[in-house]
C-alpha cells in the first residue's frame, strides 16, 4: 500500500541575486546572511556558472573557516583546491567536496572551467552545533563515479549526494545534521514524491528548465507568488513529511536539499560562524597570530 504523505507547502519562493565574492568571482547568492535563521541549519548558498573565465578565474585565495561545514558540487569544469591538514588535488564535473571546517582549517579554492571555459556549481553552507563547532577538521573529496543515480518508474533520475532514495544511499554519512542533498531531473508532465523527516528544514533549488512546486494545492502560496518556479528560484517548503514536484511542459532539474535545524544563536563574521561574539574575536585573534591551524605552506 502506498504511503500517503502530509505534503509540504510553499512557503516562501525567491530568486537569487547576483554578487562578487573572493577575488573577483561572479556569481549569483541563493541565500545567506539576511535569511539567518529562516533555513536553519543551512547558511548559504551560492550558484556559480559563467561562460567568462575572467568573471570566476581570480577565485578564492587562501582564507580560513571555523563552525561549519562547506558543500561544494561541481557540474561542469574544474576547482582546484588545497587546505592546511595536506588535501590537494581537483573536483570536476559531478564531483562533492565535502569539507567540515570544525575548530579551523585555512583553504583555497581556484575555479579553471573546462576546455571551452564554462564553470557551472553550487557552494552550500551548513552550520555545526556548539558541541562541534571544535571538532577536528575533516576533508572529503566524491567523485561523480561514486554518487548513485536512481530511476524511478516515472522516468525521473536522482543523484543521491546525502540521503536514501529507494533504499539507494548517497556517499555522505555520519553528518551531525542528518542532511538529504539530491540532484532530481523530472521529465516533462511527470511527477516525483519523496518522503522527508518531519521538523527539518527543506528547500528546493531550480537549477534547469521549469516545474510546479506545490502541485497538489490549488492555493497561492502565502507569499502571493505562483508555485511554477523557473531557473535561479528557491522555494521554502513548510511543515510536512513530503514533497511533490511536477514538471511543466518541459523537464526541470533541482537541487532538493534538507537538515535537521540546529535551534542555536549565531555569530558570523565573513568565512567563520561561531554562537557568540566572543568566539568570533577569539577565532580571528587566533588567525591573525597563527594559532588558529596549521598554515599552509608557501
Amino acid at each position: 500500500m502506498q504511503k500517503i504523505f502530509t505534503q509540504r507547502q510553499v512557503k516562501k519562493i525567491w530568486k537569487s541575486l547576483p554578487t562578487i565574492e573572493g577575488a573577483g568571482v561572479h556569481l549569483n547568492r541563493v541565500f545567506g546572511f539576511h535569511q539567518v535563521p529562516k533555513l536553519d541549519p543551512f547558511l548559504l548558498l551560492d550558484d556559480f556558472r559563467s561562460e567568462n573565465p575572467e568573471e570566476y578565474k581570480a577565485g578564492f585565495p587562501w582564507h580560513p573557516h571555523r563552525g561549519i561545514e562547506t558543500i561544494t558540487y561541481v557540474l561542469d569544469g574544474d576547482v582546484e583546491h588545497k587546505d592546511s591538514i595536506g588535501n590537494s588535488g581537483v573536483i570536476s564535473a559531478g564531483d562533492i567536496q565535502w569539507m567540515t571546517a570544525g575548530s579551523g582549517i585555512i583553504h583555497q579554492e581556484m575555479p579553471q572551467g573546462n576546455r571551452r571555459g564554462e564553470m557551472f556549481g553550487f557552494q552550500l553552507w551548513a552550520n555545526l552545533p556548539a558541541k562541534s563547532k571544535m571538532i577536528h577538521p575533516r576533508y572529503r573529496d566524491i567523485k561523480q563515479k561514486d554518487i548513485p543515480l536512481v530511476k524511478t518508474q516515472d522516468g525521473a533520475e536522482i543523484r543521491v549526494i546525502a540521503g536514501e532514495i529507494e533504499g539507494i544511499k548517497g556517499p555522505i554519512t555520519e553528518v551531525v545534521i542528518n542532511p538529504e542533498y539530491l540532484d532530481v531531473t523530472i521529465p516533462p508532465g511527470k511527477r516525483f514524491t519523496h518522503p522527508v523527516q518531519e521538523g527539518h528544514t527543506v528547500f528546493s533549488y531550480v537549477i534547469e528548465g521549469e516545474g510546479d512546486f506545490n502541485p497538489e494545492t490549488d492555493k497561492t502560496p502565502v507569499n502571493s507568488e505562483r508555485s511554477l518556479c523557473g531557473n535561479g528560484t528557491l522555494v521554502l517548503y513548510g511543515e510536512g513529511d513530503g514533497v511533490t514536484i511536477a514538471a511543466s511542459s518541459r523537464s526541470v532539474r533541482f537541487l532538493l536539499i534538507s537538515g535537521k535545524p540546529i535551534h542555536e544563536p549565531v555569530a558570523w563574521y565573513g568565512p567563520i560562524v561561531m554562537n557568540t561574539q566572543e568566539e568570533l574575536r577569539r577565532a580571528f585573534q587566533e588567525y591573525h597570530d597563527g594559532s588558529f591551524t596549521a598554515r599552509p605552506s608557501e
